[in-house]
């Protein structure tokens, strides 16, 4: 197949483009490499992708309105991938126009090109924010998700319900994921094990927010990618039992569905910190702090629906998944 794949240089768009590069797709990756964080980390992620025959590489911003509709026009992809996103729910508060820019316009431009270019199927990334102020465990995409705490939440759901019109409209399948706290090698240096791994090796205090009692489906970033390519190849369709009288958040009368992609399985913070000091041989300096604002103290996915349309479930557990980044990081860094 021929693929976009938007946010190609960032921590999945760049697995997820060596996996199906690997396969023996074409890949068309957009990126517009800004710097957000490291810009170097992101050109040696792309370095493991150019060097495939099969690749395409784009370096365009996605609210450029004109410029997402040549590449469309001049590519024109079967299938699309959508995770340019401007990332982070702290950030959404410092900065709330990055996230319009991107997330919605740029998502806009993306549907606009499917719609205008026959594309078979978009997928998109979502985010488990969208759950917010939810406390019902495990978080499923039956619930309602009418209570976002952070403006990035926000711009997520409203992805969903953009895609959603755009199924009802013109009849584009449009999936959207719900991707919890990814994380492992090339990851992104501003979730909490890359700076946690950085100043623990420093000598450096590591801000654990909450008291430390936060809960997260730690997914990694095999298990992400392996979900995405199964959801690719599975084009949504219709639910001919849906009812608008009782209507299922997660599927439509239109070519919609939505899926979570966690790890099925909570693990606590200070567990997560006793396994990288353990990987590291080191032990933390703990800066304990209150929760952040913005911020939800746990996340749990319910997976039986991806269980179900594509028979996979993410499993790496976290002891396995953070010695692989710590490999990694010692190697990228010469530590």
């Amino acid at each position: 197949m021929k693929v976009l794949i938007t946010g190609s240089a960032g921590f999945i768009g760049s697995a997820l483009s060596l996996r199906l590069l690997e396969r023996g797709d074409e890949v068309i990756g957009i990126d517009n490499l800004n710097d957000y964080y490291d810009v170097e980390l992101k050109k040696a992620r792309l370095a493991r992708t150019t060097e495939y025959a099969g690749y395409t590489d784009v370096r365009v911003s996605l609210e450029d309105r004109d410029a997402v509709a040549a590449v469309f026009s001049q590519h024109r992809p079967q299938r699309v991938i959508n995770l340019a996103a401007q990332a982070g729910v702290r950030y959404s508060i410092e900065n709330p126009h990055a996230y319009v820019d991107t997330n919605l316009v740029g998502f806009t431009n993306i549907l606009e090109g499917c719609r205008h270019n026959h594309v078979e199927h978009l997928v998109y990334a979502s985010s488990s924010s969208v759950y917010g102020a939810n406390t019902n465990m495990p978080f499923s995409v039956h619930d309602n998700v009418d209570h976002p705490v952070s403006l990035y939440a926000a711009s997520k759901k409203a992805n969903e319900l953009m895609a959603h019109t755009y199924s009802h409209l013109y009849q584009i399948p449009t999936t959207g994921l719900r991707f919890f706290t990814v994380y492992g090698p090339w990851g992104r240096p501003d979730m909490a094990l890359f700076l946690f791994t950085k100043n623990i090796l420093a000598g450096k205090p590591i801000d654990v927010f909450n008291y430390g009692n936060h809960r997260r489906d730690f997914t990694y970033i095999d298990d992400i990618v392996e979900g995405v390519v199964r959801v690719l190849d599975k084009i949504a369709e219709p639910n001919p039992d849906w009812s608008g009288d009782a209507p299922d958040s997660a599927s439509s009368t239109a070519p919609y569905r939505l899926y979570n992609i966690g790890n099925n399985q909570p693990v606590e913070l200070m567990h997560y910190i006793e396994v990288l000091e353990e990987c590291l041989g080191k032990k933390a300096q703990k800066n304990m702090l209150p929760l952040q604002q913005g911020d939800v103290p746990a996340t749990y996915a319910d997976v039986a629906d991806l269980v179900r349309d594509v028979g996979y479930k993410p499993d790496m557990s976290v002891e396995q998944g953070i010695a692989n980044f710590v490999d990694w990081y010692k190697d990228y860094y010469r530590v």
